[in-house]
């Protein structure tokens, strides 16, 4: 079995431009991964078939799997005659705004990349990713990016200042589509991206949590009122920056004072049941 790992990503900016002519949102937003990952391990099938096993029960054993839909272009695209047996150790949460599935393609076309000897690069993966998801490009490289185009166009950043990340997901899932499809883009009040990366390139944690920023936020709280009293909670425990990740219904809250992460933990724990305190990674060369 050849194991990879599939990091989890928060968005300390996302901001949206125009709707495309395409029919998708041009979007503006810096990534970061977080130490929180699935565990993705690859085993080679002789009869070609391609199998998903997870005992998470959210987690599609089918088409409807990123990591199938990964394992399945790639095939096609090198005319691959091997099969291969994916199980997924999930420990991120599923729908939760924290590119799980896309994290779980990721790790699945750069651990096939090399268990079928394929010999291609993390830009060509990143291009074949792009086929699959929005965020499986920024996934493939992992690290800090900002993305822009439909969120396949992915630009290096150095790592953030090293910090706490609380991450809480309410018990409900957030239908993606439903809140773009509420925003309206005449109303948005833009996060300023330039500055963030300002933040980030000078490890100014104090300016990076003044410059977090997300466009969905406000919808999906006005839709979603306990996203909303997550947030003030996470707020009222300490946290020194809050937002919430992509479309939701994950809250994220930085915290540069490891003395305040388990009064933070704890307290969340008694609003909901899935609390994660983890690092800021924000490197690249982190996906072994």
């Amino acid at each position: 079995m050849y194991y990879v790992k599939a990091p989890a990503k928060i968005n300390l900016t996302l901001d949206v431009l125009h709707k495309r002519p395409d029919g998708y949102h041009e979007v503006e937003m810096i990534m970061t991964t977080v130490d929180l990952s699935d565990r993705i391990g690859l085993e080679i099938r002789e009869d070609g078939q391609i199998h998903i096993l997870s005992v998470d029960r959210f987690v599609p054993n089918d088409h409807r799997n990123l990591a199938y839909q990964a394992a399945k272009i790639l095939k096609e695209m090198y005319r691959v005659k091997s099969g291969v047996s994916i199980t997924i150790e999930k420990h991120i949460p599923v729908a939760a705004g924290l590119a799980g599935g896309s994290s779980d393609a990721a790790a699945t076309l750069r651990g096939l990349n090399t268990l079928w000897g394929l010999g291609l690069s993390l830009d060509q993966l990143a291009q074949i990713g792009t086929k699959i998801g929005s965020d499986v490009a920024f996934c493939v490289y992992g690290g800090t990016a900002l993305a822009t185009g439909r969120g396949e166009k992915i630009q290096e950043l150095p790592s953030p200042a090293n910090c706490w990340v609380i991450l809480a997901k309410p018990v409900l899932g957030v239908s993606t589509a439903d809140i773009y499809g509420n925003l309206k883009i005449d109303q948005i009040v833009h996060p300023n991206t330039k500055q963030m990366i300002e933040a980030i390139e000078t490890k100014n944690f104090e300016q990076m949590c003044a410059s977090v920023g997300n466009v969905l936020e406000d919808v999906t709280l006005k839709l979603y009122p306990e996203v909303a009293g997550l947030k003030e909670q996470m707020q009222k425990f300490g946290a020194d920056a809050v937002l919430m990740s992509g479309s939701g219904p994950t809250v994220f809250g930085l915290v540069y004072q490891e003395s305040r992460v388990q009064r933070i933990y704890n307290g969340l724990r008694g609003f909901c049941d899935e609390v994660y305190a983890v690092r800021l990674v924000g490197e690249r060369d982190t996906l072994a």
